[in-house]
């Protein structure tokens, strides 16, 4: 009879890759840096057929204290060719819009939230990141 196998040791059919390992590290990095300045967590790594959004959180600061935050994370060694923050094209701006468009559709209590969409740039190595976070990096596309 076969035991049941713990979710924490299963593993994936497919090993990462050494860019997935990084990315999620930035990802990691990000998340503890937004949540140090108060924003909160509400999911990470959004996939849909659209595309998928890094981490979508809520800021609790200002007036409102219910504002939606999707945040793309970008890791890049160094700067060269524009950085980290430099490839997040309109091309990609226009995906994360449609897929968090979708995502508030979805989440009927979210609905009526505003949205921003920030960038956390993530560069240097491991021993040494920097983190460049970019409230508002882009605004909302309108139909």
């Amino acid at each position: 009879m076969a035991s049941p196998e713990d979710p924490q040791k299963k593993q994936s059919k497919h090993p990462q890759t050494d860019r997935q390992i990084r990315g999620q590290w930035a990802e990691q990095l990000a998340l503890a840096h937004l949540c140090k300045h108060g924003l909160r967590l509400l999911q990470n790594n959004f996939r849909c057929k659209l595309g998928e959004i890094d981490l979508i959180m809520q800021d609790r600061s200002g007036v409102h204290r219910r504002i939606l935050v999707f945040v793309e994370v970008r890791y890049r060694h160094t700067n060269r060719y524009g950085g980290a923050a430099a490839s997040v094209n309109a091309g990609k701006q226009q995906k994360i819009v449609r897929t968090a468009q979708l995502y508030q559709r979805q989440h009927q209590r979210l609905r009526s939230w505003p949205a921003r969409f920030d960038v956390v740039a993530v560069h240097g190595s491991r021993q040494q990141p920097r983190l460049r976070w970019i409230k508002s990096a882009f605004d909302q596309i309108h139909r």
